[in-house]
């Protein structure tokens, strides 16, 4: 059997459990993303996004549904008060799902027009939310609703704590994706993934600084080597675990590739989780896998 682990650096060997083995949790999803962990239920929460379906599934691997007709639901986090912050594909909009149960929406447009369809969000310190805005649930009927882009740019928004959206980034990308904060916050790292539709587009990650609450200019920190980067996560020692075609690869703040963890079918998305926060769930195509590892998210759990 093939090693799950391709070490590239010796720093690699202290972020894994090497007596760890990939477990796939559940799977039967027609394409899994978004995973987004509970500590308060010990559960986790992914998305199915053709299916128009948000999964409940237990660290035991029992799979009930949370959330049907989700509004072709993506990406999620958790804010810090414990709730649901999403991203759906069919409604174009950001939401949160209260403490009761109802659900308030965050952002739905963007200067008078709709926005493209909400891919991926981070919840900052200060309590903002930051989302990505590419076009990928209005391109046809799979993961949305077919529809023309209303916005001029597929771009990266902050919708602040007290209110108010502003697009903090415009023009720097095809199709922007997963989204994640180095620990300080100084820095947002955000996928290109639009190589998906237009194989000339570099599948790359940028870096940007981040100050009071806007971004400079960014940088291309670093490519994957395999498919193209989607969600991604950054632990507590600010090293970056982004999704690829191959599996899960990992990266140190300069972008140099420390190792990858393989899995069998096409990752979309991450998260930490568990009761330790040292249990890896990945959204892979058609099912969810979890391993152990020796590192956790930065910040509170779920972020």
């Amino acid at each position: 059997m093939q090693p799950i682990y391709e070490i590239e650096d010796s720093r690699f060997r202290a972020l894994i459990q090497p007596n760890a083995h990939l477990e796939r949790l559940a799977t039967g999803l027609r394409w899994a993303e978004g995973p987004v962990w509970f500590p308060a239920f010990g559960v986790l929460h992914v998305s199915d996004i053709p299916n128009d379906r948000i999964l409940r599934i237990t660290p035991e691997g029992d799979v009930s549904v949370f959330r049907d007709r989700s509004g072709f639901a993506n990406g999620h986090t958790r804010d810090r008060e414990g709730r649901m912050v999403s991203c759906h594909h069919g409604t174009r909009s950001v939401t949160r799902t209260e403490a009761d149960g109802q659900v308030t929406v965050i952002a739905d447009a963007y200067e008078g027009r709709r926005l493209n369809s909400p891919n991926d969000v981070v919840v900052s310190s200060d309590g903002a939310i930051w989302f990505t805005d590419p076009t990928y649930g209005i391109l046809g009927d799979y993961e949305g609703h077919r529809a023309a882009r209303e916005q001029p740019c597929n771009g990266v928004y902050r919708a602040g704590p007290e209110g108010g959206l502003d697009r903090v980034i415009d023009d720097a990308f095809v199709q922007p994706n997963g989204l994640a904060f180095a620990p300080d916050e100084r820095t947002l790292y955000v996928a290109e993934s639009g190589s998906s539709h237009d194989p000339d587009v570099p599948p790359v990650v940028r870096a940007f600084p981040v100050e009071a609450g806007r971004c400079g200019p960014g940088r291309d920190l670093f490519a994957v080597d395999a498919g193209l980067p989607d969600g991604l996560r950054v632990d507590r020692h600010g090293h970056i675990w982004c999704s690829a075609g191959d599996g899960v690869q990992v990266f140190d703040a300069a972008g140099v590739r420390l190792g990858r963890i393989r899995v069998p079918e096409v990752v979309a998305n991450l998260a930490f989780g568990g009761p330790r926060g040292n249990r890896l769930f990945i959204a892979a195509t058609t099912s969810v896998y979890t391993v152990y590892v020796e590192s956790a998210a930065c910040g509170w759990p779920g972020r």
